[in-house]
């Protein structure tokens, strides 16, 4: 940025140099010619550029060594000029070249990664999410402007271009990501999008968004495993408010993701409380007197998902559980099971 910073200084200097060039010659021609003001610009024009038209009128001894000073001071000038603005056009073009190869290199690096298809309100609210669990992902923008203005985000890693395109997706490293998010406003092109990354990647997990009732069977058919609604989210959540406002304000309170401090709700896998890899119930690994957090949900491997279960109740292998506190119980979760 440094780079840039000292060839915009010169470019304005190249200007100023210009405009007082300018100045200076039809000055010299008003007065030492006694040119009128439209002759007198159009013959420094012509003089400054070296474009070869015949004087207006004959030129004096004077004014035709003043031409020759201003040759010569304009050819210094004018090469100048050209020369600033052709570096910083180069360089400009090279840094982004650069800067896009290195982007370009740490995605090749990445692993199990999450792919996020747009940029809009709906993908932007997708990143502040990973980020704040630290997740390792990928955005997929078509539109420059928008790239150019959020790239500056060192955690942000962009590939422009048209996520409907494999070479796109590919690039985005879909055959080893462990997750995509279309967060496209036209469900047509999420509909594209899941088409493909599901034919690039048979494992892929598949989130996408959609505006039509009609789009979510459609989309479900191509590959998606959630098809995520916002219109009917937000006013299901707007009508839950007027029926039981306390109850949806006390989960809206809840927080998941956030500063340590600060964090109700955990999932916590079976590799972290069996840590012996030998499988216990839910009394044995005893995580409410440890940590004082409780076991709300249970997770099976098969997928099933069951609410405020029993005691006695065995912690499979690829399971999860999921657990609510106070934020220095899931502090102290975290530093008990050390996640």
């Amino acid at each position: 940025m440094r780079l840039f910073s000292l060839f915009k200084h010169k470019i304005y200097l190249a200007v100023i140099l210009l405009v007082i060039t300018l100045t200076i010659g039809v000055l010299g021609y008003k007065f030492i010619a006694d040119y009128s003001w439209v002759d007198a610009m159009y013959m420094t024009v012509i003089t400054i550029t070296t474009v070869g038209f015949g004087e207006v009128v004959p030129l004096t001894p004077e004014a035709k060594i003043f031409t020759i000073i201003l040759i010569l001071l304009s050819v210094v000038i004018v090469g100048f000029a050209i020369t600033v603005i052709s570096e910083y056009i180069l360089s400009r073009s090279s840094y982004n070249d650069l800067i896009h190869r290195k982007v370009q290199q740490e995605i090749d690096k990445m692993n199990d990664h999450i792919i996020v298809c747009g940029y809009g309100r709906n993908g932007q609210e997708a990143v502040q999410k990973l980020m704040a669990y630290n997740k390792q992902f990928v955005v997929i923008e078509m539109d420059t402007d928008i790239i150019e203005k959020y790239e500056s985000d060192k955690n942000i890693h962009f590939v422009n271009g048209n996520a409907n395109e494999d070479e796109i997706l590919e690039k985005a490293g879909i055959d080893r990501a462990s997750a995509l998010l279309c967060a496209l406003p036209e469900d047509a092109d999420n509909l594209f999008i899941v088409l493909s990354a599901r034919q690039l990647n048979s494992t892929l997990k598949i989130i996408s968004r959609a505006t039509a009732e009609t789009s979510q069977k459609k989309l479900k058919l191509a590959g998606a495993d959630n098809v995520i609604m916002p219109d009917r989210i937000g006013g299901d959540h707007m009508a839950s408010l007027v029926v039981v406002p306390d109850l949806i304000e006390f989960l809206d309170n809840l927080s998941v993701v956030g500063e340590e401090d600060s964090i109700n709700v955990e999932e916590i896998g079976f590799s972290q409380v069996c840590l012996d890899g030998k499988e216990a119930t839910i009394k044995e690994i005893n995580l409410r007197y440890r940590t004082g957090c409780t076991i709300i949900g249970y997770r099976s491997p098969s997928g099933k998902y069951i609410v405020n279960p029993e005691a006695d109740m065995r912690i499979e292998k690829e399971s999860k559980l999921i657990v609510i506190g106070r934020p220095e119980q899931i502090k102290k979760l975290h530093a008990t099971f050390g996640i």
